[in-house]
């Protein structure tokens, strides 16, 4: 038997159907879940074995497939720059309330999931690792880990690229965790600086990581990997995650 099953769902959204893809470990029992968002990319194979890798240690782990609303169910964005330009078309085409009810809609089925106990977490890379911190807001989400966040110290997301998530992050009641590539030109020093002082002003409970490395280090493909800060990052989520959800 294999140790962790795939599968996936279409969910109803008032956009249209968003598929969800699924890594659940074998046999029965509940799990703790955590939505995985994706980077602009949708569901690519370096994220479908992060998923699978998490799924393994005992997670529900669902992953929405972003642009629903724009591209055909199932649809992959090559790591080329076609597939670049199409993501980051999308990211600000997409409306804020679509991301937002993409997640009311992913945790509302957690929450009605015999397989999920109730515990959810969010987390992403990338675009994901914004859309994960903006899932906090959400009352069902019990922690959030963001890796190397895109356009969050800049307030750029959505369509009129015009996003609230840093300005109202002081009401975020959840635990965070955030991971970072000190030579990440999409997030420069300042930009992470501004992230940092939010945090700090708002008092939220939070944990802060940086590591000399580019953006996309975690992903699995490409010559931004950096296996050996990837392990660490993955045992710092697992301990996080154990810390929130269990």
């Amino acid at each position: 038997m294999a140790n962790v099953v795939e599968s996936y769902q279409d969910l109803v959204t008032s956009r249209g159907a968003m598929r969800v893809h699924q890594f659940s470990p074998a046999g029965a029992g509940a799990h703790p879940a955590v939505i995985f968002y994706s980077e602009i990319f949708q569901v690519t194979a370096p994220i479908r074995r992060m998923a699978a890798t998490l799924a393994g240690e005992g997670y529900l782990v669902v992953v929405p497939e972003v642009y629903h609303e724009f591209e055909a169910l199932g649809t992959v964005l090559a790591y080329d720059q076609a597939g670049s330009d199409r993501g980051n078309e999308l990211k600000y085409a997409k409306e804020l309330a679509s991301y937002d009810e993409d997640v009311e809609v992913v945790v509302s089925h957690l929450q009605n999931d015999e397989s999920c106990t109730g515990r959810i977490a969010s987390f992403g890379v990338c675009l994901g690792g914004h859309l994960a911190v903006r899932a906090g807001y959400h009352e069902g989400i019990d922690a959030v880990v963001a890796f190397y966040p895109t356009d969050l110290h800049s307030a750029t997301l959505g369509a009129g690229k015009s996003d609230d998530t840093l300005a109202r992050i002081g009401t975020i009641k959840t635990p965070m965790l955030f991971a970072w590539g000190r030579q990440d030109p999409h997030i420069p020093k300042e930009g992470r600086a501004a992230i940092h002082a939010a945090l700090e002003a708002a008092e939220l409970e939070f944990e802060w990581h940086e590591f000399n490395a580019a953006h996309a280090f975690l992903r699995d493909e490409g010559p931004r990997y950096n296996p050996a800060i990837a392990r660490v990052c993955m045992s710092l989520m697992l301990r996080f995650l154990s810390e929130k959800l269990n």
